[in-house]
């Protein structure tokens, strides 16, 4: 049995140390212990009376020497003697020492592997005191008291992650961090455990031993003290959907790697360690997060202004050419950005150095991302002290080029000898990319770019070399495909600077240096093929939908090429955009001045216009990139329709906006500001309305108003310049007080004839509005008070309102707190016969089947109506037929009718049936969302084939069924060539309806 000095003498060292009560808790938990599977059983009798040498001598006795470790070991960690556990896991083995001496040199040597011409000697291996404590923070208890277990660091590609946990693995290595929280760290690659099929923990954990066998059994005894860090999980894909049933808890078994990490991350196995997970955004942080079990996200910050000064002046050590250089950068607002990330910054900085030691002039050769790039990598392959390339040089960047474009299309980044050979790069061409450092090696046999962005320039670079259209891959396409993938909203994850790069490398300077370099007169066609693919993008509306203009406008920025730009924008009669930086800005700003025939304008800015310390942080540059912006809204005679969005403005951003829409040249009709926040004074938003007399429809939805902005808005809104006809303030805060002045311009305006008042509380304000809907100047048509807080009171008054008026033809009162009670009310007044009203919206109102007879009472004796939503109340198919009892009745008028989400079955599907065969007006039914089984579609669509049946749209979505009764439906659609079955998923659907 056990048999070591230490196992003799240690253990009673040990039991020694144990206070009176803990040496009783130590038996008690032993008893317990010793019942488990393949442990030899210690009599108890013999155990309860034995002194603390005895016990050790039993223990030593009755078990192998790991065995009786890994049962002390357990006991002393369950009564809290966390000190005796170190004490013996250091003495007894040296394991640990052993590991970290190990995590040390491996560590360092990769540090020193991954140097590329200085660049890493910019960071220094040893952990600053700040960063020590930086490190301490990442797993210290918040403020909830609860320390995390799972921490996500990412950020960007390149921006320093695998950097950290590097410096992580080493701080631990040489005991400067972590010494009390973990006990063992270990780093895992999914770079490389992407190449594994199938592993084990424990097998992963042996695969880095120093020695073998790696003792796993001590080092999971104490989980709760385990790291796992797992670098570039984007690796991996985010495949961690594997089904709870299909994790697995023992990390002695062998299974995929998918199952494994799987298992790891979301708490199967081993709950109680702790992970750190490092990966890139895009594409997988949400995804990633939603399978973790409290993850806490941590977004990794790249250089900060002084950091890439400091890394400038590392690089040159001439301080005055650094900062000359630095300058020039810093001028540069897309040059600046990417040197946030620090490999980025190496490639911008070595760059303008390379150029400035030839003498050449940075404005022209680095004046923009392409053509800083094009430098960079041409410089690569230039040999020292040469004017031009030699000849492999030129072979070996075509053959990249063939490589990179391949990967782009197949979403492939690291590349196997077989990827290169099939792109015309032979294994003795290996050792000279290497040197070049724009391929890098990822694991013995495959490689990769250096960087992803990179990666793309090679691929651009592609399409002005490889102009017959082939490549070794069929999946590598050519012409206007390029471009219209690359500008699809969806399009492949890693797809950021493709298109721009190719539009940058056909501007002329570029072409002059890709002429030098390969030595022949690069053609021309690719400009052709984009033109084209751009006016196809303008002549479908389809196509429209689903580009990113934003990529569009950098292609454009990119190229410099006037006439081209005019070209390709002027058709468009609608873009939309989101601006998030400065360069963004400055790229819009270029290109909507060419867009002569936009009709429809929307966008949102957000992160640009900043307060700081209650000074504007606006640039002079910015200020006038943002004019430039504004004065589409004069300079452009065709554009009808303004939408601003989820955006932020200050005072003079605001200012300069509202200048531009007040200008006499300014022909607006429709004006949107959704979710827009302000700084300073915001009535100058309302002074609009004085000065434009073409604007008719206002919406200002999550625009958070003040009551003197609401009193200058109705100010503006009675004077008789203003062309207010529809008005939407939905989730705008409006008040009692509000709801009183806007009664005084319902009551007095002539043209008002839209008002949108959802998403406010207005229930004490609703008596003064129906008063005013009740006067006769009123002249209001549509109402819409969805998700108002309405309650039992207010119903009389709007049910006084609906027989008062002789003009309003559409309500919508949806989620709102109607009930059975309330609709007995409402339908009172909808069978007055001075009631007008021809559309209203009930949809999620809380009503249920007891309502359905008011319902069907106000259909029997109200010709008016046509347009009546009832989704998402609780109508069954009790409800359901006594509807259809009234949508049948000579009297029924109704022409659409909303039934989604109505609890219905197949068993009302011959009331409806009937309804289909007997009523003259019923165009347009909603059923989606409903509980209906095959033989109820049948008897459906038994009744649309009936002669009388003049229903045109029905809208129920067929992928809800099975397989058998979609070809069904299917084959009903192409039967009848009069009838449409649509799946409307809109969520407008359920707020408001047609209203013809």
């Amino acid at each position: 049995m056990a048999s070591s000095f230490f196992s003799d003498f240690g253990l009673i060292w040990c039991l020694e140390e144990l206070k009176k009560d803990e040496f009783r808790k130590f038996k008690e938990h032993l008893k317990q212990e010793t019942l488990q599977p393949g442990l030899q059983q210690i009599p108890w009798t013999e155990v309860k009376k034995a002194s603390r040498e005895e016990l050790a001598n039993l223990l030593v006795k009755h078990y192998e020497e790991q065995q009786m470790w890994n049962i002390t070991l357990k006991i002393f960690h369950k009564i809290s003697r966390q000190d005796l556990c170190d004490k013996v896991l250091r003495e007894r083995t040296g394991h640990r020492k052993l590991y970290q001496d190990h995590v040390r040199k491996k560590f360092s040597d990769l540090w020193s592997s991954r140097s590329i011409a200085g660049f890493y000697a910019y960071f220094r291996s040893e952990v600053r005191q700040e960063e020590r404590e930086h490190l301490e923070r990442v797993f210290a208890p918040r403020g909830t008291g609860k320390q995390p277990y799972t921490l996500v660091i990412h950020g960007m590609e390149g921006i320093g992650k695998t950097t950290f946990l590097m410096k992580v693995m080493l701080a631990w290595s040489e005991t400067n961090v972590y010494q009390d929280r973990f006990l063992y760290v270990f780093y895992f690659c999914c770079r490389e455990l992407k190449q594994l099929t199938e592993t084990s923990l424990a097998e992963l954990i042996s695969r880095d031993w120093p020695s073998s066998p790696a003792p796993i059994t001590e080092i999971m005894s104490q989980p709760e003290r385990l790291l796992f860090i797992i670098d570039s999980f984007e690796q991996l894909q985010c495949e961690l959907n594997e089904p709870e049933s299909g994790l697995c808890s023992d990390w002695m078994k062998t299974q995929p790697v998918r199952v494994l990490l799987s298992s790891l991350l979301r708490r199967k196995m081993l709950p109680e360690s702790s992970l750190l997970i490092g990966v890139a955004s895009p594409p997988c942080p949400v995804e990633l997060e939603d399978q973790l079990v409290c993850p806490e996200l941590l977004p990794f910050p790249g250089f900060s202004e002084s950091d890439r000064k400091l890394f400038f002046c590392c690089l040159f050590q001439d301080r005055s050419r650094a900062m000359e250089a630095f300058h020039f950068v810093r001028k540069n607002k897309q040059l600046f950005i990417m040197c946030e990330i620090p490999l980025l910054c190496w490639i911008v900085c070595t760059c303008v150095k390379q150029e400035m030691e030839k003498g050449k002039d940075l404005a022209l050769t680095c004046r923009r991302v392409t053509s800083l790039f094009s430098s960079f990598v041409f410089n690569l392959f230039t040999p020292k002290g040469a004017n031009c390339p030699n000849q492999q040089g030129q072979f070996l960047l075509k053959g990249l080029c063939s490589l990179a474009a391949e990967g782009m299309w197949t979403e492939v980044f690291e590349f196997s000898e077989q990827d290169l050979r099939r792109n015309g790069i032979v294994g003795s061409d290996i050792p000279a990319l290497l040197d070049t450092k724009i391929l890098v090696k990822c694991t013995k046999h495959s490689y990769m770019f250096i960087h992803m962005s990179i990666q793309e320039f090679c691929a651009a670079m592609f399409y002005l070399l490889k102009i017959d259209g082939v490549h070794p891959n069929p999946a590598v396409r050519f012409g206007e495909t390029v471009l219209l993938t690359y500008l699809k909203t969806q399009r492949k994850a890693r797809w950021i600077s493709l298109g721009s790069f190719i539009c940058g490398l056909l501007h002329e300077n570029e072409q002059e240096k890709l002429d030098a370099f390969f030595g022949f007169q690069l053609s021309q066609e690719i400009k052709q093929q984009f033109h084209q693919g751009l006016k196809s993008l303008g002549e479908r509306e389809d196509l429209q939908r689903q580009t990113d203009f934003l990529a569009l406008f950098y292609c454009l920025f990119e190229m410099q090429d006037e006439a081209f730009a005019r070209q390709a924008v002027n058709f468009l009669q609608e873009v939309n955009f989101c601006i998030h930086e400065n360069s963004d800005l400055e790229v819009c700003a270029y290109c909507l001045k060419y867009c002569s025939g936009l009709r429809k304008l929307r966008f949102s800015v957000q992160k640009v216009f900043k307060e700081e310390n209650g000074q504007c942080s606006m640039s002079s540059g910015s200020f006038i990139h943002w004019h430039h912006v504004c004065s589409v809204l004069t300079a452009n005679e065709h554009l009808k329709e303004f939408k601003l969005m989820d955006s932020n403005l200050n005072e003079s951003a605001l200012m300069t906006l509202c200048n531009q829409l007040r200008h006499p040249s300014c022909r607006l009709q429709a004006l949107e500001l959704n979710a827009v926040s302000f700084s300073g004074e915001s009535m100058v938003v309302f002074e609009v309305l004085f000065h434009n007399p073409d604007l008719k429809h206002l919406n200002l939805f999550s625009v958070n108003l003040s009551r003197g902005d609401v009193q200058m808005l109705c100010k503006a809104l009675t004077y008789r310049m203003c062309n207010i006809e529809k008005l939407a303030l939905g989730s705008c805060s409006l008040s009692l007080e509000d709801c009183e002045v806007f009664a005084s311009v319902l009551s007095s305006s002539k043209k008002l004839k839209h008002l949108n008042l959802s998403c406010n509380y207005l229930d004490q304000g609703m008596r003064a509005l129906c008063e005013a809907l009740c006067h006769p100047d009123c002249v209001l048509e549509y109402l819409v008070l969805a998700y108002c807080y309405l309650s039992e009171h207010c119903w009389e008054y709007i049910s006084k309102a609906l027989m008062c008026s002789k003009t309003l033809h559409h309500l919508d009162l949806s989620v709102n707190t109607l009930k059975d009670e309330g609709l007995t009310i409402l339908c009172e007044a909808l069978k007055h016969p001075d009631c007008c009203l021809w559309s209203l919206c009930l949809v999620k109102c809380f009503f249920t089947a007891a309502g359905c007879q008011d319902l069907a009472s106000v259909l029997t004796s109200n010709q008016n109506l046509k347009n009546l939503q009832l989704g998402y109340n609780d109508i069954g198919d009790v409800g359901m037929k006594v509807l259809c009892k009234a949508l049948t009745h000579p009297n029924c008028r109704l022409e659409q009718l909303g039934l989604e989400g109505c609890e219905l079955t197949s068993a009302c599907c011959k009331d409806l049936s009937s309804v289909l065969t007997s009523s003259k007006t019923l165009r347009k039914l909603n059923l989606v969302m409903n509980a209906f089984d095959h033989s109820g579609v049948v008897v459906l669509c038994e009744a649309l084939r009936h002669p009388d049946c003049v229903l045109k749209i029905l809208v129920l979505n067929k992928y809800e069924f099975h397989e058998e009764t979609q070809m069904f439906l299917m084959a009903e659609e192409e039967r009848n060539p009069h009838l449409a079955i649509i799946d409307e998923r809109s969520r407008d659907r359920i707020m408001g309806a047609d209203t013809r």
